[in-house]
């Protein structure tokens, strides 16, 4: 005879036979543990990413509002001279490059640094922050255009991840597989609410239909 797959009632010591719930009865072990990792793993990576979630909320609304801050931008101009010896044969980069940024107070990366017969001109750029050099190889004069583009500017190009270094790409590379995690866990968590499971997915499914209704009508 098969052996019979009914399941078995629980035994307390003191309390003797107890009937297994109808829940555990229903779903096999697999699907449990499923629900139970799903859960864990949702509501542990929303809250571990919730602040870098949450910035790229907003800071996606900002992006696309870029002229609400348009007169936060301001440029100023700087003169000075370097030792007119860097510029002469092979030009002294690094000693060029630690003069500006002790001079003028510029933190930012070098983004370019080129060097022409009678002229070298270097450009720094880093999130919402501009400055472009432009050296006399003859007598070491430079002119300096600095273009500081205000907070707004700052977390917009910290969203697109423009000048702003590897660690921080590695951190917007975080942030994609959080939210793609966090997104599979919900839509699993879904599929075990009974009552709400179709309810739930025809709404992700209208919210799908509308961005594409919205892509192929009014996206030039």
């Amino acid at each position: 005879m098969r052996p019979s797959t009914i399941a078995k009632p629980r035994i307390d010591p003191e309390e003797g036979p107890q009937p297994v719930p109808r829940r555990e009865r229903a779903n096999p072990l697999w699907k449990r543990r499923l629900a139970s990792w799903s859960r864990w793993l949702h509501v542990y990576l929303s809250l571990v990413s919730f602040a870098i979630l949450f910035f790229f909320a907003v800071t996606g609304l900002t992006l696309n509002h870029q002229q609400w801050f348009a007169k936060q931008q301001k440029t100023t101009q700087f003169k000075g001279k370097v030792d007119a010896a860097w510029l002469k044969g092979d030009v002294k980069k690094l000693e060029i490059v630690e003069y500006l940024r002790s001079h003028h107070k510029i933190s930012s990366g070098v983004s370019e640094f080129r060097v022409d017969d009678s002229q070298a001109s270097v450009s720094f750029k880093g999130p919402g922050y501009t400055a472009d050099v432009f050296i006399d190889r003859e007598s070491g004069a430079y002119d300096v255009t600095e273009t500081k583009m205000g907070l707004a500017a700052v977390l917009n190009d910290l969203h697109k991840g423009r000048d702003s270094g590897k660690a921080w790409g590695w951190v917007i590379d975080a942030s994609a597989v959080f939210m793609t995690f966090v997104s599979l866990t919900g839509i699993v968590l879904l599929l075990f609410l009974q009552k709400r499971r179709f309810s739930g997915l025809m709404a992700g499914a209208v919210g799908a239909v509308l961005c594409y209704v919205v892509y192929l009508l009014w996206v030039p």
